[in-house]
């Protein structure tokens, strides 16, 4: 009915309209999701077809479905708790990720308690899993701009704190996915002020400076974009300046050995130039 079949297409808008109502008078949405477990394999994947199909539908500008579940946001909590069930995990991040593209869904998951429950998903023992919580974190960080720059904002203690523990977990993959994402976040304007804060932390450049050093050239690679950021502020408070002048002649000579094969990458090899021409440049401040 509602997306058709290779013999037939899908239902007008009036019956389609009629089964979306129909869908939401009996709160069927939460109630498949609710019991997804008990459904077989094939069953899981056509609720999953079924539910995002639904959310997709407009009328005009409107989406009634996103309408509707901004009135019943258990149907996303339900969802994102779905990531603590090995055999639904996978079917619930298909479904979270096309609400997430919705402002007004991403907005209730972000601003909730059980947002802070991905920390934790993105290191279960299950690499599928993991990687599917971390795909639909990302997508509730970065998707929305403004929303997500708000939200990094007025939570950034907490969500920090969080997030050092992912740069230091013992899971290879989790660290490095992590210090990726959180370079993209601290590179884009929206996250200006956010980006301030942690580049004013003594703490955060002593973290990556330590990332520099890892064994995984990988995890070495992401931690000098976000490294970079640290010397590139012209407004360096007194701490992060003492501790790039302790360190100067070290950083200028471990830079300029530092993955002196990538030869081909231009932007990295300029980058690369700048830091160490700034780093060498460095000052203590006028009032030492």
């Amino acid at each position: 009915m509602l997306y058709g079949t290779s013999d037939a297409e899908p239902q007008t808008e009036i019956v389609v309209s009629q089964l979306a109502h129909e869908l939401y008078s009996t709160n069927l949405l939460l109630l498949l999701i609710q019991n997804l477990n008990r459904i077989d394999f094939e069953g899981k994947k056509d609720v999953a077809q079924i539910f995002n199909n639904v959310l997709r539908r407009q009328i005009g500008t409107r989406s009634p479905t996103v309408e509707y579940i901004c009135t019943k946001p258990e149907i996303l909590f339900t969802l994102m708790a779905g990531y603590e069930h090995q055999e639904i995990a996978l079917n619930c991040g298909t479904m979270l990720r096309e609400c997430a593209r919705y402002e007004a869904l991403a907005k209730i998951m972000l601003h909730s308690e059980e947002f802070f429950n991905f920390f934790r998903y993105v290191e279960v023992s299950t690499f599928d899993i993991a990687s599917d919580a971390f795909s639909t974190f990302k997508e509730l960080l970065t998707r929305h701009k403004i929303l997500c720059a708000e939200f990094l904002e007025q939570n950034y203690d907490k969500v920090f704190n969080h997030y050092e523990h992912l740069l230091n977990s013992e899971n290879y993959v989790t660290r490095r996915q992590s210090l990726k994402l959180l370079g993209e976040l601290l590179l884009d304007r929206h996250n200006f002020t956010v980006m301030t804060k942690y580049i004013s932390n003594p703490d955060n450049l002593k973290l990556m400076m330590n990332m520099l050093k890892e064994k995984s050239r990988n995890i070495q690679f992401e931690a000098f974009h976000v490294f970079k950021v640290f010397v590139a502020n012209p407004n360096k408070p007194k701490p992060i300046l003492d501790i790039l002048l302790r360190n100067q002649e070290k950083l200028v000579d471990f830079l300029t050995r530092f993955h002196t094969d990538r030869s081909e990458d231009e932007q990295f090899n300029d980058e690369k130039a700048y830091l160490i021409k700034q780093i060498k440049e460095l000052k203590p401040a006028p009032d030492q």
